[in-house]
């Protein structure tokens, strides 16, 4: 009897022990239009830097989407840079709740998203700023219903160039930036936090390609922002 008690007890603890050393991979899936798709050379996404600053740090990270970055990167500490994304350049958030049976059956289930410039094409197409964040809103609980327990990180937008952001652009802009903390709020769950992120705050022209994407000193910029939002959320 005692020795079954032993092997017992030792098949449990070895048990424990090889649960203890199974890898926990948080699975970001970075999300929105052109500013996470990017067009190398002619502008940048965030996504490379973002990915490398993790993997530098030793966070066990997977990028999750339908789209994959053709772009050749070289090689950071042995590794290929994990091209998955769901950026869809000129999309609308319209069009982005339209593609959410795509992103909801392909693709593992994500712990993370990263919601870039929300409703941004809607503003540059001129579209009401109270659609968008209804579809904005849909979206979100699209990934809520996907994920119960899932974080979304949304971005209080990096600006365009100075020259652009007027008339109902800039309106557009200036109310998101007010409006985004409350509605983040009431958009949470008991169980899933939709939390923001200031893009816009420190943001600069020269961080720009062309009027409204990143060159590489934006990509950098959004990339630390992001990485400053990620570590108190991320699992070891």
């Amino acid at each position: 009897m005692k020795r079954i008690l032993l092997l017992l007890t030792i098949t449990i603890l070895f048990g424990c022990e090889s649960q203890k050393q199974e890898p926990i991979v948080n699975k970001i899936m970075p999300f929105g239009a052109s500013r996470v798709q990017g067009s190398p050379p002619g502008y940048l996404s965030y996504r490379h830097d973002l990915w490398k600053k993790l993997k530098a740090n030793d966070w066990n990270i997977d990028f999750i989407g339908t789209q994959i970055d053709t772009e050749p990167y070289p090689l950071f500490n042995d590794e290929e840079f994990d091209p998955h994304h769901e950026g869809h350049s000129g999309w609308t958030s319209a069009q982005l709740l339209a593609d959410a049976p795509n992103w909801t059956a392909l693709v593992d289930t994500p712990d993370i998203v990263l919601f870039s410039s929300p409703g941004g094409n809607d503003a540059i197409d001129g579209l009401s700023y109270e659609s968008a964040i209804a579809n904005v809103e849909d979206i979100i609980e699209e990934f809520q219903t996907l994920n119960p327990k899932i974080t979304v990180v949304i971005e209080k937008m990096a600006p365009g160039h100075s020259f652009v952001m007027i008339g109902a652009l800039g309106d557009y802009h200036e109310r998101l930036l007010n409006e985004l903390d409350s509605l983040a709020g009431s958009w949470s769950t008991s169980d899933s936090q939709v939390l923001t992120v200031d893009m816009a705050t420190g943001f600069t022209d020269d961080m720009l390609a062309d009027p409204i994407h990143y060159n590489q000193d934006g990509a950098t910029f959004i990339a630390n922002k992001y990485y400053d939002a990620l570590t108190p959320i991320l699992q070891e």
